[in-house]
């Protein structure tokens, strides 16, 4: 294997995405502004959903899950960009590559299965509602969140052995500002093809799989809130639902464009730039989405700032 070939001490170059201009100065420090929304935001909603006990619901605790994994998202890509461009170097090793690969596809992974749980979870509160406490209580909840997690560690082990059992004897420069596994068979001197077609089919399967189970969860909950008798309750359906459709068109939009290709069809910077958003602006959009259009969000953010005012 390609193991015994390389060693953890050579390092790759990851070229990054901005230069020294006045241009990509100002666009690199408007990114490190967006990074620290997003980190405030996502913690804050987690920090929210727990000290707040009326969103201890499975909704809400699905959302911190959904905030947890873009936190993590942010920094596992982010803090080593800036710090490679404040510094002036761009070496990453190879440890350190496999590390941020494994976090990235567990990450991603994980979301895609935990947007189709958070359909799931619309779907019993609209089209079965007295049956909600029963069919989605803490274990059940708990459980499916962990089953996410799960699958995502699963394909982010798969895809770190499966990246670095190929050889790379040539040039170790990364067209991108993370190591992310795609950008990394290009500079493979194996014969990567087999891989990125069983890739192909494993990324059309963990599409498909969860945008199934979202497709059919709300064809259900938009014909039940189509026959809903009050109005007040199809537009609370409908607020609550959209926000979640907002995210999971982002989500999976972003990854289907950037993952469905075959390797050779794409360019350095449309990675770069399709990367940038589901690596930044979706986890920054994400709090915004459900706190903006979600009146007990505001609420319990409007309760923990007169808490804090109380005590001073």
């Amino acid at each position: 294997m390609a193991w015994e070939n390389q060693t953890f001490n050579s390092d790759f170059i990851l070229l990054g995405i901005f230069n020294h201009s006045p241009t990509h100065i100002f666009l690199f420090f408007l990114v490190l502004a967006i990074f620290s929304v997003a980190f405030m935001g996502n913690s804050a909603m987690i920090l929210l959903i727990y000290l707040d006990t009326q969103l201890h619901t499975p909704m809400y605790f699905l959302l911190s899950q959904l905030s947890l994994m873009d936190l993590m998202l942010i920094c596992t890509t982010l803090p080593k960009m800036a710090f490679n461009y404040l510094s002036g170097s761009k070496s990453i090793s190879m440890a350190g590559c496999a590390t941020q690969i494994f976090f990235y596809v567990l990450l991603l992974g994980s979301e895609c299965f935990l947007l189709a749980v958070m359909a799931y979870d619309r779907y019993i509160a609209v089209c079965h509602p007295l049956r909600y406490t029963n069919l989605m209580r803490p274990q059940v909840c708990g459980l499916m969140a962990a089953f996410s997690w799960i699958l995502g560690s699963t394909d982010g082990i798969i895809d770190v052995v499966a990246t670095f059992s190929f050889s790379y004897c040539g040039s170790r420069e990364i067209a991108h500002f993370f190591c992310d596994f795609p950008s990394l068979l290009i500079l493979s001197c194996s014969d990567t093809s087999i891989f990125e077609k069983v890739l192909f089919i494993c990324c059309i399967v963990m599409v498909v799989f969860p945008v199934t189970i979202i497709i059919a969860s709300y064809a259900r909950v938009i014909l039940t809130v189509i026959h809903m008798g009050s109005g007040e309750g199809r537009r609370k359906a409908f607020t609550t639902c959209s926000s979640h459709l907002m995210v999971v068109g982002m989500y999976y939009g972003a990854v289907l464009f950037m993952y469905i290709q075959p390797t050779s069809d794409r360019s350095p910077m449309q990675d770069k730039m399709v990367s940038v958003f589901y690596t930044i602006l979706t986890p920054l959009l994400n709090p915004l989405i459900y706190s903006l259009r979600n009146k007990e969000v505001t609420r319990a953010f409007r309760k923990v700032l007169g808490k804090g005012k109380s005590g001073e």
